[in-house]
């Protein structure tokens, strides 16, 4: 999601000075169009649709273009379901079910959707299986028929698969040179271990062979079905003529399957350094430390907390004392990285193998300085004003507010959460931030793990794998 950059001087730079005057020009270029989006995101009305069958989905009608936009998961159909030696049957399956389906091969079945400018597209992550749709409503009616063979007559030809199941392979190869993937891996297993998280959802070299059409037709049986759904609409269409749609796509799913197995992990993170030494000039660096579940109430104050930490770009203190300060990286950041069973406060950084050591400290220093002494109103104010303030750049188009209607049933919240939301932010103080990172922030459980040759740096965690 974010890369690693190459390294600074030690100084403030004209890289510096020119990136800070870019920032300030994006910035202005975005309260522009946030000013545009105010009408618009004020308007936006969510309605709840059940179909005939009762299957239930929240719509935002726009009569401005004629198109229809179809946002949908399977909550708890992600690789969860993967059976062990078959890591990665959720995300080939999801990779194949549109190559073909009911009586179109690969080849009829995508050039339907090019000739007609039809999207229609799938995913399949450790917590969820997903997909997206997007069509004018002049094919519409086309495009309802083909999403719905996608997901419920796909033919899992040979070719089709066999091409599919190479280019994964060869993603896996390259990711063996990756350093953010290769960091990306090993925390993931450092941290997790025997936890399902802990398997690689993209599946492995030895386990992506092995899987089957039988493979993929049980997972498709126990993770695709009604009472797993989550479906967000945005377009020209009327909550009586989206009922019947609903039917026509989802409706011959299994009503049920086999449930979402993957346990709460306990939360834990060991701390410590895993070092996997790798022959380039710069050191990849990923951390971790337990996080926020989205369900905890305090999950907004941590949003604004983390904007300070290092969600906030140029104005996150992260920034400013590694890159700014000392210029260690060119980049390093960190996020709130909330899973259905997990939560981590996530981040990472790159620098010269030299200065590896220096960084780390950094990063736990600015942990523990948040830990003990809090931050001031001027940042706080500042964080939430950019938070409240950047929220309308999700309804820039269809699919985006599509996606956002997806998520608010997946993530449990009401209906009327693009009105409410802001105002949760807002209702963020300053001794709400400085009690959450007294809480939650731990320099001795964050968990770095260096990809590279860094100098002076000790391994206290084994590596992954030996």
């Amino acid at each position: 999601m974010r890369q690693s950059g190459t390294q600074t001087t030690a100084t403030v730079t004209l890289e510096t000075a020119v990136m800070a005057k870019v920032a300030v020009l994006v910035t202005l270029a975005s309260l522009i169009l946030l000013l545009a989006l105010r009408p618009a995101f004020a308007e936006v009305k969510v309605e709840e649709v059940v179909s005939p069958g009762g299957i239930t989905a929240w719509l935002v009608r726009d009569e401005t273009v004629p198109v229809t936009a179809i946002e949908f998961s399977f909550k708890g159909g992600g690789a969860g379901h993967d059976k062990p030696g078959k890591e990665g049957t959720a995300r080939l399956t999801a990779s194949t079910i549109d190559e073909g389906a009911g009586p179109y091969d690969s080849k009829t079945f995508q050039g339907k959707l090019s000739d007609q400018s039809i999207t229609i597209s799938f995913n399949a992550g450790q917590d969820a299986f997903s997909g997206s749709f997007y069509t004018l409503n002049r094919y519409r009616d086309e495009a309802v028929e083909l999403l719905s063979l996608a997901l419920t007559e796909p033919r899992f030809d040979e070719e089709p698969v066999e091409r599919v199941r190479s280019q994964i392979l060869i993603g896996l190869k390259q990711a063996q040179t990756d350093p953010d993937a290769i960091a990306g891996k090993a925390m993931a297993e450092t941290i997790f271990k025997d936890h399902p998280y802990g398997r690689p959802d993209e599946g492995t070299l030895t386990s992506v062979p092995k899987i089957t059409v039988a493979d993929m037709k049980a997972y498709m049986a126990d993770a695709l079905t009604r009472d797993k759904l989550k479906i967000g609409v945005v377009g020209a269409i009327t909550p009586e003529e989206l009922g019947p749609m609903l039917d026509k796509i989802f409706g011959k799913l299994p009503k049920t399957g086999a449930s979402d197995k993957v346990p709460a992990f306990n939360g834990k993170t060991p701390g410590g350094t895993v070092v996997i030494d790798m022959d380039v000039p710069q050191s990849t660096i990923a951390f971790a430390q337990p996080g926020l579940s989205i369900d905890d109430p305090r999950y907004y104050t941590g949003m604004v907390m983390n904007y300070v930490l290092g969600g906030g770009s140029f104005s996150s203190v992260l920034t400013d004392e590694i890159r700014v300060k000392r210029g260690l990286a060119y980049s390093v950041y960190s996020y709130m990285a909330s899973m259905d069973h997990a939560a981590l406060l996530r981040g990472g950084a790159g620098t010269q193998n030299a200065r590896v050591g220096e960084t780390i400290d950094l990063v736990k220093k600015v942990f523990a300085d948040f830990k003990e002494n809090g931050l001031d109103a001027d940042k706080v104010a500042d964080a939430k004003t950019y938070i409240t303030g950047s929220f309308p750049l999700r309804f820039t188009n269809s699919s985006r507010i599509a996606g956002q209607l997806e998520s608010m049933q997946y993530f449990g919240f009401p209906i009327d959460y693009f009105e409410t939301r802001n105002g949760l932010i807002e209702a963020v103080t300053l001794e709400d931030v400085n009690a959450l990172a007294k809480d939650l922030l731990d320099p001795d459980a964050l968990t770095f793990v260096v990809v590279g040759k860094p100098e002076n740096v000790k391994a206290t965690l084994p590596t992954p794998g030996g």
